[in-house]
């Protein structure tokens, strides 16, 4: 019994924590080695390049058994809008942590689930039935959670926590108010292509039910996308040399945790279900100021607090309309002469 709840309850809940904190490492790490020189586009085309490489073993020891269609041109034009939204996605994220901070993006991610609803509609994914409680905290949420991606973007207001390294981590990024609102706008276009990465990557999981070759095919694509674009942004070759630094141990780690966070949330969604692990998401608000405080000297904002909190309280409206939706669906598959009455 005792084995059973750990299994169960204890375990999920740890490893989806420990998800969220290298996840938000991975953008300290980030921001550290850029604070050091390391260029955005370089760092991208590093870490698909080594997320391809990690997934080659997986590839091997867990080959899918389903009967795989051949690729014709609507499986591929949907991989390549994957690996279009993906990568760029990636890029705008990684250069608005660069004007902005970890803590801002934690924040902003939570516009994930408002931006994936409102294109749902769009593609006709989603049914809307405005006297439905469900729909309408969809729809509330929504609206919420854009109201305080506003506030977070437009509103940086007074310092509420300062680390005592923050005077000598500065950067001159970070200094302006300009570059912090381009830094929200980055990152705000970074979640609304992941919205679309998501969306698109469902369409492609029914049509090539094999996850570790689609995702494999993702990041080599990815790959030889950012180091074209690389290779146009960065002419100068001496910048992808990577020095015994920060540099080299942000670009290992972004390869390999990028691997580790799909399997547990692989694992979690397929134990405890896709609201179970998308209720931690807010929780890297409060992993990612306290580790940017301590790790970078970042300044926690007013703003960025108040906008956090509005983000979530929407997050969660939306969450719960979403998990209030398939608890009637279950309910009408499970009593189906009910409806007929």
């Amino acid at each position: 019994m005792a084995r059973a709840y750990y299994h169960r309850e204890v375990l999920p809940f740890a490893a989806m924590i420990g998800a969220e904190c290298v996840n938000v490492g991975l953008n300290i790490l980030f921001k550290a080695a850029t604070l050091r020189g390391m260029s955005y586009n370089i760092f991208s085309a590093y870490s698909f390049a080594i997320s391809t490489i990690v997934l080659i073993p997986f590839l091997l020891i867990f080959p899918s058994t389903a009967v795989l269609p051949s690729f014709k041109l609507p499986l591929v034009s949907r991989i390549c809008l994957l690996v279009f939204a993906g990568s760029f996605g990636k890029i705008l994220g990684y250069k608005g942590i660069e004007y902005s901070s970890p803590t801002l993006s934690s924040a902003i991610s939570n516009l994930v689930p408002a931006f994936t609803f409102i294109l749902a509609i769009i593609f006709r994914m989603e049914k809307v039935e405005i006297r439905s409680s469900s729909t309408q905290a969809k729809i509330i949420g929504t609206i919420v959670s854009i109201s305080g991606a506003f506030v977070v973007v437009l509103y940086k207001g007074p310092t509420v926590f300062t680390s005592v390294s923050s005077v000598s981590l500065q950067w001159p990024l970070g200094s302006a108010l300009s570059q912090w609102l381009i830094g929200g706008l980055l990152l705000v276009a970074e979640f609304l292509l992941f919205s679309i990465w998501n969306i698109v990557l469902a369409q492609v999981m029914k049509i090539y039910p094999a996850e570790f070759t689609v995702v494999f095919l993702y990041n080599l694509f990815a790959t030889i996308l950012c180091v074209l674009v690389c290779l146009i942004a960065e002419p100068n070759f001496s910048s992808w040399i990577l020095r015994p630094s920060i540099a080299i141990t942000a670009v290992v780690y972004s390869g390999f945790i990028g691997a580790f966070i799909n399997v547990v949330h692989t694992w979690g969604l397929h134990l405890k279900g896709p609201v179970y692990v998308a209720i931690f998401r807010p929780l890297s608000i409060a992993i990612a100021a306290a580790m940017s405080a301590l790790f970078l000297g970042d300044a926690l904002y007013l703003g960025s607090v108040i906008g956090a909190v509005i983000i979530s309280t929407g997050f969660y409206a939306v969450i719960w309309g979403k998990a209030k939706e398939e608890a009637t669906v279950d309910d009408d598959q499970q009593h189906p002469l009910l409806q007929k009455l």
